[in-house]
């Protein structure tokens, strides 16, 4: 007795609408006279909104079933569509090129966002308090950043050279200004990694 294995099938276009109703497109293929094509189209997709009914009152749900049909008769279905018919190039042609950000960042371990942050702060004016408040906060977030990706000592001289360098000697830190010890920042960071290590545990013993 022959078997009819999935493996010997020809590929389904659209397999979410199962192979019975691709069949039904087959044999419409096969219909020579227009009014009786059209006709049993028309069955089709009655069947195919049946199968979804919860996107009857989606806009251009219609439309999308009809551009189903075309796909799955391979664009040979010669029928009156109510709408524009559509073409294989629609469905094959290449995505449009997203352009990739390839402004230079000189510092990458401190980041295109930080270099932004930088700038906006060096922009403020000199008698403004929230200046030298923000430039404090930067730097210390640059030595958190810099010890993130390099997990070596940096002396706070280096913070304040990059910030210089980054700010176009914008900003300057105080003589007086001291960031956060190294010790301190590693052992919050190692904190935050056990926090975040046991979390994920948890997760998978849920």
């Amino acid at each position: 007795m022959f078997k009819d294995y999935n493996t010997q099938r020809t590929k389904m276009k659209l397999p979410e609408y199962g192979r019975a109703l691709h069949k039904m497109v087959e044999h419409v293929l096969t219909i020579e006279d227009r009014d009786e094509r059209n006709l049993a189209v028309k069955s089709i997709i009655d069947i195919m909104g049946m199968m979804y009914p919860y996107l009857r009152d989606i806009n251009d749900f219609k439309h999308k079933l009809w551009d189903h049909i075309a796909i799955m008769s391979d664009f040979k279905l010669d029928i009156d569509y109510p709408y524009d018919p559509p073409v294989p190039e629609t469905f094959t042609e290449k995505p449009k090129h997203i352009p990739y950000n390839q402004s230079d960042i000189r510092f990458r371990h401190y980041g295109k966002i930080m270099e932004q942050l930088i700038d906006n702060i060096s922009k403020m004016d000199d008698e403004n308090p929230s200046k030298e408040l923000g430039t404090e906060q930067l730097a210390n977030q640059m030595k958190k950043s810099y010890l993130t990706w390099n997990k070596d000592m940096v002396e706070d001289e280096k913070i304040f050279d990059d910030l210089k360098l980054i700010s176009r000697g914008r900003l300057k830190a105080r003589e007086d200004m001291h960031l956060q010890e190294v010790t301190d920042i590693i052992k919050i960071q190692k904190k935050k990694t056990k926090v975040s290590t046991g979390q994920n545990q948890n997760r998978k013993h849920k």
